[in-house]
């Protein structure tokens, strides 16, 4: 059976706010292989501050493979949404949702914290676009991707000149 339909009976009676925080406590506790589920079959996800320009995800099955993919770096990261506001717009099908990730990495114990702001619309219970505005230096900072990521963002050399 459709975990979608047994969510919201069927009828998409889930809120933007029900999706939302459906959508941030699975990021931190999963199943991962479950997020996907919260999205549209067509949707379009963007990460408009990912420095390295991250395409958009435009399909449930891309959503899937970006949540269950395994991280680049063998890091757990322990972590929760805290600091949650929910501003609620004159469209129904939209929300801004201000939170952030906080918590530790379990191999090191460093303490962290991801600033978020996330525009979702929602309809028949389900995410069909998302702007997600993420603190992606402390993202990577947190995963121990940092220095990988500055050497993505300096120019290359052109040896030829």
């Amino acid at each position: 059976m459709d975990s979608r339909s047994d969510a919201d009976g069927g009828d998409g009676s889930r809120s933007p706010r029900d999706v939302f925080l459906r959508l941030v406590k699975g990021v931190c506790e999963g199943p991962y292989e479950d997020l996907a589920d919260l999205y549209a079959e067509q949707t379009y996800v963007t990460h408009p501050f990912h420095p390295l320009d991250a395409p958009p995800l435009r399909s449930r099955s891309q959503l899937h493979e970006h949540f269950t993919a395994p991280p680049p770096f063998a890091r757990t990261l322990n972590r929760e949404p805290v600091n949650i506001t929910i501003h609620e717009t004159v469209d129904p099908e939209v929300i801004v949702a201000e939170f952030a990730y906080h918590g530790h990495v379990e191999e090191t114990g460093e303490a962290f914290t991801v600033p978020c702001v996330f525009v979702l619309r929602v309809r028949d219970g389900l995410i069909v676009e998302s702007r997600d505005y993420i603190d992606h230096i402390a993202s990577a900072r947190a995963w121990g991707q940092l220095e990988s990521l500055l050497t993505a963002l300096r120019p290359s050399r052109d040896v030829d000149r």
